[in-house]
């Protein structure tokens, strides 16, 4: 008897196995070739950052005035809960910027690069590694972002260029009281990374370049000290001449960068450099801003005659800001350029809330609007702010 291939029970079984096979391929074909959003972690508390499917545009805003600023660390800014934090910050209170660590004392870099000079240098960490994303979210909260720089005080970039370092009196590599190595304030390879740093950061969102430690050592034995790039030069002349180089290379098409500079905040009413070449008069004209560090613990026991400074926080900072006024006024700048860091941390006292708000009392009181407040672990009390 003749049978049809169909009327055959294993040939109709095969049938059948072909047909779902050939349905499996076309439905991964086609799943496939949808997009997939990807996942990626920061190095900091192992926290996922979510890319988004689309690349963000690079802004930037006007600086806010007044300016009402925390600070973070890189690896808080990499962070979701330090993250949800801020924005809980700007959408309640008068925060309205913020201050990241972009190259801190160690040296490394938060985010990764693309300029060749940084890639061969190598000092970037994914500390943020979505951090143009990140500053557009910012802005999005009119958020204006800030990048510090810490300048001089930098171990990393001194193990990839040694000739760079301060060094001891017998040529090795000098070590503040921290162990942290530094670079000589006269060296313009140096002030040359600076810059490239700066306009990548920039380039990236950034609104404002912050540069901190533009100074010489303070801490260490001064007295094994040799310096091989600014040996036989005044210190003040050498900060002055790093002043004018960052203001004449810090623009992009003709169009300035905005710029700051973090100064001790002795140079409120010292008649000299400190020994570390900082003075605030001669930065005023080359910096869009000013910031004294008038944390009242650090001024030591007898400043002002006050037996403790860090429990008389408004006396403080009344006293520094308003002869940083005067010197502005006096050498024809405009005191609007000041804008104190604020101490919003446990040291000498425990800062209360309103240990933090007599600080920005006492600013308001010598007429300026502008502050910055500072937290080395970037947590900050609600109660310490106005609500918005």
């Amino acid at each position: 008897m003749m049978y049809s291939w169909l009327d055959n029970g294993t040939t109709r079984v095969v049938v059948i196995l072909l047909g779902a096979c050939f349905i499996f391929v076309c439905i991964f074909v086609v799943f496939s070739s949808l997009p997939l959003g990807k996942v990626t972690y920061s190095n900091a508390f192992e926290a996922p950052i979510i890319a988004t499917s689309t690349e963000s545009v690079v802004t930037h805003i006007k600086t806010p005035d007044p300016l009402k600023a925390v600070y973070l660390t890189g690896w808080a800014a990499g962070n979701k809960k330090f993250r949800d934090r801020l924005f809980d910050l700007v959408d309640t209170t008068e925060i309205n910027a913020v201050v990241i660590d972009v190259k801190d004392y160690s040296g490394r870099i938060s985010f990764p690069v693309d300029d060749p000079m940084l890639v061969k240098i190598g000092a970037s960490q994914n500390r943020i590694p979505d951090v143009v994303d990140y500053i557009a979210r910012l802005h999005a909260r009119g958020v204006y972002v800030i990048a510090r720089i810490s300048s001089f005080q930098d171990s990393f970039l001194i193990n990839v260029h040694p000739e760079w370092a301060v060094k001891t009196n017998d040529g090795k590599i000098w070590q503040d009281y921290k162990g942290v190595k530094w670079l000589d304030a006269g060296a313009q390879p140096v002030w040359d990374y600076l810059i490239a740093i700066g306009k990548q950061s920039y380039a990236y969102g950034f609104d404002e370049l912050n540069f901190d430690y533009m100074r010489y050592p303070s801490d260490g034995n001064l007295d094994d000290v040799a310096y091989s790039w600014s040996a036989g030069r005044n210190r003040r002349e050498v900060m002055h001449d790093f002043y004018l180089y960052m203001r004449e290379n810090l623009s992009i098409d003709s169009v300035p960068i905005p710029i700051s500079a973090d100064l001790f905040g002795l140079t409120t009413s010292s008649n000299d450099d400190l020994g570390i070449g900082q003075v605030l008069v001669d930065a005023l004209p080359y910096f869009d801003y000013v910031s004294p560090m008038v944390y009242p613990s650090h001024f030591s026991k007898g400043y002002l005659n006050l037996t403790k400074p860090a429990l008389q926080p408004y006396e403080v900072v009344k006293f520094a800001m308003s002869t940083a006024r005067d010197r502005a006024i006096a050498a024809s700048s405009s005191p609007n350029k000041l804008r104190p860091w604020l101490q919003a941390f446990d040291l000498g006292a425990v800062y209360t809330p309103d240990m933090v708000r007599a600080q920005i009392r006492a600013t308001n009181d010598v007429g300026l609007s502008s502050w910055l407040l500072w937290d080395a672990a970037s947590v900050y009390d609600k109660e310490d702010l106005l609500p918005k």
